[in-house]
């Protein structure tokens, strides 16, 4: 299923970032396009049934709702732990898992949240396998990625902070169930009592176990346990791409000689070609700067005014990429009480937009 994913993952983009590829057959899923530029992961062969939308007659009702909630959840007899409100945020957390590879339409703030929840799916992807980082700070960046993977879905409150890391397994905080138990076994529980839930479920036991293989690969992504995901090659684009594939690349460049890193940044800006997949990419090493090096010492910063300083219209735009096509950087300074006001050679650089987001 590894393999099998990384390929998604390739269509994926191309598909989002009309790459304009021709595209990968992948059984047993495949992407189908709507009307609207979205497109859904569908099981092959279904051209009614996405991989996303299968279990969505099998939501539980919302106990939040009318009086005290009646009966117990489905799977009760297996997790005697788990109450009706339990149950729900886990369907919730299953639906924001399986939404993972889906491609919306967006406005600006949704776009946002998008590439915030895709991001922090990859560099989960990437962290276990960093030599360059001490194990806490491995596990400081993995908590930090998967809130924001969870609050950029967005989910409610009681979901976001449901889960927690037991070395390298998610668990249900509440009822200390692994998320990779209860997730198997719900499938399962629908496989096998198929017959009962014909009116909510429109595909066979078999499926139902293809994308529970899925799922499963997903989580093991986030959790860790899976070899790493990387980004699709592009001509022109390898020096970036090296760099947001391997992390102990761009962190072992950095702690040699910094301008190395900054040349690449620039090289990249002195290119004239532009397509949404190459800016997608220049943020992605641009947030790699961010998430992987201001994290642990935002003074850093400095660093890179200093050398863009010949090229202040270059580094106006690697500064306000970084405070506006993401909010890591805002969370980053908030949990390190740092103040902006503190850093006038920053700010000088500011356009409007960063302006208004970050004062």
């Amino acid at each position: 299923m590894k393999a099998k994913l990384q390929t998604l993952y390739n269509e994926y983009h191309n598909i989002k970032w009309k790459r304009g590829l021709t595209p990968v057959h992948s059984e047993p899923f495949e992407y189908g396009l709507y009307e609207d530029d979205s497109a859904g992961l569908f099981l092959s062969g279904h051209s009614e049934e996405t991989f996303t939308n299968w279990m969505s007659e099998l939501r539980p009702e919302d106990p939040y709702y009318g009086s005290k909630p009646m009966g117990k959840p489905v799977l009760a007899d297996v997790f005697n732990q788990l109450d009706v409100y339990d149950e729900q945020v886990l369907y919730y957390l299953l639906f924001t898992l399986n939404t993972t590879m889906s491609i919306h339409t967006h406005n600006s703030y949704s776009a946002m949240n998008d590439f915030m929840k895709n991001y922090s799916f990859f560099q989960l992807a990437q962290l276990n396998g960093l030599s360059s980082l001490k194990d806490e700070q491995k596990r400081e960046l993995r908590d930090f990625f998967f809130f924001f993977y969870l609050y950029t879905h967005p989910v409610n409150e009681e979901t976001l902070y449901a889960c927690s890391f037991s070395g390298q397994d998610l668990i249900h905080t509440k009822t200390n169930i692994k998320l990779e138990h209860y997730f198997s076994t719900f499938h399962d529980y629908y496989s096998e009592r198929l017959d009962s839930y014909r009116e909510q479920i429109l595909i066979t036991p078999h499926e139902i176990q293809t994308c529970k293989n899925l799922t499963l690969e997903l989580l093991r992504i986030i959790e860790g346990k899976s070899t790493k995901l990387s980004m699709p090659s592009e001509e022109g684009l390898e020096a970036v791409l090296g760099l947001i594939n391997d992390v102990d690349q761009m962190l072992q460049i950095y702690a040699e000689n910094k301008t190395l890193l900054f040349d690449i940044m620039r090289n990249f800006l002195a290119e004239p070609r532009i397509s949404p997949y190459r800016d997608h990419c220049f943020t992605l090493l641009l947030q790699n700067y961010v998430s992987y090096i201001l994290y642990f010492n935002f003074d850093e910063i400095h660093a890179l005014v200093d050398d863009f300083r010949d090229t202040p219209e270059w580094c106006g735009i690697v500064i306000n990429k970084m405070f506006t096509d993401a909010i890591f950087i805002q969370k980053i300074m908030r949990q390190s009480t740092i103040n902006i006001t503190d850093y006038p050679n920053v700010m000088e650089f500011f356009d409007e937009e960063t302006r208004r987001f970050c004062l």
